[in-house]
């Protein structure tokens, strides 16, 4: 799988590209679903299915606090390159970005390649404004010879599934429906520094957590794994008898007896 830093870095090619525009924060089930059809799609056409999306949260910018990570950056694009994304291209979201009208941002696009098109949701838009909605787009595409194609959102027993819907289930320790939602456990993952007996883990962006107390996991570092119970103190996760360094994973279970209060 390519990935291209900028849409100035992004290889061109007489390939045409099939895209979908997403913040892709948590791939969890909508975004998995997403990701499907993107695909699907794209080999209707005979054309590469390529992902559009940002190297921090927009609302960091927008907002001026970015929510907390479901997925970590590196381990988003091996989900992305498993579910068959051909090229990920990841641009920088600053104000000048934030500006940029959708027919701009299409024009940019188009000069590295031809586009087959893109898929989006009813609710979805980018653009300066979010004025690129799928009415606007096939309206461009009409003129320009791409289509939109345009797909229900996924459901979960009759609820769309969304990365805030995620981001609750994880604050309030309700990691079952955290993992229904997403498909697999919420996993963090972080560099290990020593800490009495064991370690803590250190994260480069905030990442989602559940609520302080113990809990029940399953923890990874340089290839070897195993159960563990972590603890969880004003936001920062401690692991005892954990490795004293390295890149550590740890995939929430449940909450452990003795912190069940």
């Amino acid at each position: 799988m390519r990935i291209a830093r900028g849409l100035d870095r992004l290889h061109a090619s007489e390939h045409p590209a099939f895209i979908v525009v997403g913040v892709f924060d948590g791939l969890h089930l909508g975004h998995q679903y997403l990701l499907r059809n993107l695909v699907e799609q794209a080999a209707a056409r005979d054309a590469r299915p390529m992902v559009l999306t940002f190297d921090h949260h927009p609302d960091e910018l927008i907002t001026g606090s970015a929510p907390p990570l479901l997925c970590d950056p590196d381990e988003r694009f091996a989900r992305m390159e498993a579910a068959g994304v051909e090229t990920v291209v990841v641009v920088h979201f600053d104000q000048r970005m934030r500006e940029t009208t959708y027919d701009a941002f299409v024009a940019r696009l188009a000069a590295r390649g031809p586009l087959a098109g893109f898929l989006m949701t009813p609710d979805a838009a980018f653009g300066y404004g979010r004025a690129g909605t799928p009415e606007s787009l096939a309206a461009l595409g009409r003129e320009q010879g791409f289509e939109v194609v345009v797909i229900p959102p996924f459901e979960l027993d009759g609820r769309a599934v969304r990365s805030t819907e995620v981001r609750a289930a994880i604050a309030a320790g309700d990691l079952d429906l955290a993992a229904a939602l997403l498909g697999r456990l919420h996993t963090v993952v972080g560099e290990a520094a020593p800490d009495g007996e064991g370690s803590v883990l250190a994260f480069a962006l905030p990442v989602a957590l559940p609520p302080d107390g113990r809990w029940a996991a399953m923890v990874e570092t340089g290839g070897l794994g195993g159960f563990a119970e972590v603890e969880l103190r004003a936001g920062r996760v401690h692991v005892p008898g954990g490795p004293r360094s390295g890149r550590t994973r740890v995939a929430f279970l449940r909450r452990s007896d003795r912190g069940a209060g």
